[in-house]
């Protein structure tokens, strides 16, 4: 071992160097960490569904066997999660034990499980319906699970046999239990859209790219005349040159850009006059030998020249179905009006957020107006729960006439102001149900956020439409299986917590009054000391507090303002809670109503003498538990 000292610092260093490759140490002596995130994350995706969506895209008669579906999921589970290129997730599945593990290997081998060409097959035979049928069995699953059984899949009774006519308390029960149940939960709306990776389309530059492609057709269907015939003058090089010297014009102006134009245009239409020629000609290469690539590049030039020519000839801007990228002709200019970003090109896609999962209700390259998916929306809600929402929280222009008396109609509310002039008199209550339900919808939101900045939807790399939305849908499953794996971890640490909390109330060590005096107010404070408003369960011990049906989601401890307001007043302090002489209660919980279907988190800054300041975490935050 050989030390160097400067100064204050030291660097040591083996002299041994790097060890040889058969004497580096495994830690994990052949076993797998059961509590591993890959372990965890395995447990809660429904492979059984996903294995049925994917044998439905396999042919029985014919072609090589294909790799099971555990293995095509878990793989693109595992490059969307990680923001990996399809190369790199196979050699880091080859790499790593615990990815092979999620994929359905019984071992580790150091061989590669399969080519990276594959993960293009595996988007396209899940596809978009298939991974959004995954994503919703997984979001629905945690639901049910946080919500116990209230938020239940709707049952099928259209079997059953209708009541006796005769018997009247038998209808009068029948007629009772068919009665729709309350509306509950919350539905938030919104819609976004999922740019592809193409380059900003301009008039000019994909005119050019037109010519590039029909002069790569010319030469392709005038091979076989090669020594034969002359080539048909395209003037590829001026055609060149004039582009280039647009496009080094730092603002050129409306004349500039409508000549430039011309210009391409005139080279275009003259490429495609030489094709049509060639095509003409028995000798020359057949339309029917092109290649599949060829062919489509020529369908597509065609379609651009028309676009371009009725544009420029009408002086407009716009036209229907208009075609942005030769590689990507499906993708569509999406108007957004959104500051630094007016125009989009991508797919459009409506969501819905529930409980914090989203779900992928319309997902289109044409652009639309997204009020017109709200009515099908809250079905959609209906058929997955067997209720209506009891509120829905979308944005202004999902406020029409017609919405409003849809959701008249169920008994739904809708956020925002009502229709008309604005009243002069607004309640503070009103005041503050706009604030909260604009907090509420702002879920959405972070969601796009989510799913822009880390699952990839800010730029959609897949090239073909249907990989894309496959791609797309994909993203919304892996946010929400990393929704559910954090809620896993939250329950189990809310559930040992809570029997932590029972063995200490069942140990009886609490049968002297606690020391502090917890009638004692600060003497500096201005405000008058709080009172506990309870709500539901008070009087209750702690351990049944956090246990179910409490264990899916945190509860607030508060203290409030003595006028029962349900207004925090300040955080729970340690004079606040106080253990019971009978032992009936640790403490007595206010919560607020506003914050009755969402998550919040307990805070508790003091020791607590009567439970050997334990420790807990909350929503990764540790704390120094007083209970």
């Amino acid at each position: 071992m050989f030390s160097w000292i400067t100064g204050d610092s030291m660097y040591r260093s083996d002299s041994r160097g790097q060890l040889e490759f058969p004497n580096f140490y495994l830690p994990f002596s052949g076993h797998l960490d059961p509590d591993n995130r890959w372990i965890t994350l395995a447990r809660l995706i429904p492979w059984e569904l996903a294995e049925e969506i994917y044998l439905k895209s396999l042919c029985d008669d014919f072609g090589a066997p294909a790799l099971p579906a555990r293995v095509a999921l878990g793989a693109l589970l595992i490059k969307e999660r990680l923001g990996l290129t399809d190369r790199e997730t196979v050699e880091i599945i080859q790499e790593n034990p615990y990815l092979q593990f999620f994929i359905g290997k019984d071992e580790f081998a150091h061989v590669r499980p399969f080519d990276a060409s594959l993960m293009v097959d595996f988007r396209k035979r899940f596809g978009e319906e298939g991974l959004a049928r995954i994503s919703e069995a997984v979001a629905l699953a945690s639901i049910s699970q946080a919500n116990g059984p209230d938020v239940a899949a709707p049952t099928d009774t259209s079997n059953e046999p209708p009541p006796a006519a005769g018997n009247s308390a038998a209808a009068q029960n029948t007629s009772a239990d068919d009665a729709p149940p309350a509306n509950h939960g919350k539905l938030i709306v919104d819609a976004t859209c999922a740019p592809a990776d193409i380059r900003y389309p301009t008039d000019v530059s994909l005119l050019n790219e037109a010519r590039e492609k029909t002069e790569e057709l010319i030469d392709a269907l005038h091979a076989p005349l090669v020594g034969k015939t002359a080539r048909p003058r395209t003037y590829r090089v001026k055609a060149r040159r004039a582009f280039v010297a647009f496009v080094r014009r730092k603002k050129p102006n409306r004349k500039a850009i409508r000549q430039a134009t011309r210009q391409q245009l005139a080279f275009v239409h003259r490429n495609l006059k030489f094709i049509d020629r060639l095509l003409e000609n028995p000798n020359a290469l057949r339309l029917s030998q092109l290649s599949r690539r060829l062919y489509r590049n020529l369908l597509v030039c065609r379609e651009v020249h028309r676009q371009q020519l009725q544009m420029y000839a009408t002086r407009t801007h716009r036209i229907d179905d208009r075609i942005v990228s030769i590689s990507q002709p499906h993708v569509r200019p999406i108007k957004r009006g959104k500051a630094g970003r007016d125009t989009e090109f991508g797919a459009k896609l409506s969501i819905s957020v529930i409980g914090g999962f989203s779900f992928v209700d319309r997902l289109s390259w044409d652009n639309y107006n997204e009020s017109l998916d709200l009515i099908d929306q809250i079905e959609t809600f209906h058929r997955r729960f067997g209720f209506y929402p009891e509120s829905v929280h979308a944005d202004k222009i999902y406020r029409t006439r017609t919405n409003r008396a849809y959701c008249t109609q169920h008994g739904i509310r809708i956020s925002g102001p009502p229709l008309g002039r604005r009243p002069q008199n607004i309640s503070a209550a009103e005041k503050k149900q706009t604030v909260d339900d604009e907090a509420i919808r702002n879920t959405v939101e972070g969601k796009f956020g989510q799913g822009k900045r880390r699952f990839g939807l800010g730029r959609v790399m897949a090239k073909l439409a249907g990989t894309s939305a496959a791609q797309i849908s994909l993203s919304f499953l892996v946010m929400n299986l990393e929704l559910a794996l954090r809620r896993f971890f939250l329950s189990i640490v809310l559930v040992c917590h809570g029997l932590i909390g029972l063995f200490q109330a069942t140990l009886g060590r609490s049968d002297q009054p606690s020391p502090r005096n917890h009638n004692q107010w600060p003497q500096h404070s201005s405000r008058p000391r709080p009172t506990f408003a309870s709500h539901n369960f008070t009087h209750r011990p702690l351990a049944y507090l956090i246990s179910k049906p409490y264990v899916n989601r945190l509860v607030e401890l508060d203290a409030v303002h003595p006028n029962r307001d349900e207004r925090m007043d300040r955080p729970a302090l340690a004079p606040d809670f106080v253990f019971g002489s009978d032992r009936s209660r640790l403490v007595n919980i206010a919560q607020q109503h506003a914050a009755k279907d969402r998550a919040v988190r307990i805070g508790v800054p003091w020791h607590h003498p009567h439970l050997d300041g334990q420790k807990a975490v909350f929503s990764g935050i540790r704390h120094n538990a007083d209970f």
